[in-house]
């Protein structure tokens, strides 16, 4: 009889658990010109999120290391995900841009580059997180 309570237990308790998987995340971010201010990274999970403020599912700030910035992200569940990032060289915790809206800061992107005139959509940058995961992005 205990076996079988035990073997409850772990169905309904434990399981579940297991189900929702949590990965880390490791960025090695490129082109980090000088240790001053901090990477501000955005990770989103769908278009309508993408790059709007405060939809991002997670954001982190790392303080920044010349050349490349390593950056742990934990308990990132299976899914499909786009990054944007930032060097706040300032710290002033924006982005700075000119008179018309382009970023003064380096800025960069899982995946997808910044275009001629404007962001990358959510669908360039996605890749899918199903175990541990590490990706590399380059600033400019």
């Amino acid at each position: 009889m205990r076996h079988i309570k035990v073997f409850v237990f772990f169905l309904l308790f434990l399981m579940p658990l297991l189900a929702s998987a949590q990965n880390k995340l490791i960025l090695l971010v490129d082109g980090v010109t000088t240790s001053n201010g901090h990477l501000a990274v955005g990770i989103f999970d769908s278009q309508d999120a993408f790059l709007k403020e405060g939809k991002a599912i997670k954001g982190v700030f790392a303080k920044a290391e010349k050349g490349t910035t390593q950056i742990e992200i934990l308990d990132m569940p299976n899914g499909t995900y786009a990054i944007s990032i930032f060097h706040d060289e300032n710290d002033n915790k924006e982005m700075d841009t000119n008179f018309f809206g382009i970023p003064k800061e380096p800025i960069g992107f899982s995946i997808g580059k910044l275009k001629t005139f404007g962001p990358p959509s959510f669908n360039e940058c996605a890749f899918e997180i199903t175990s541990d995961f590490e990706l590399r992005i380059l600033i400019k």
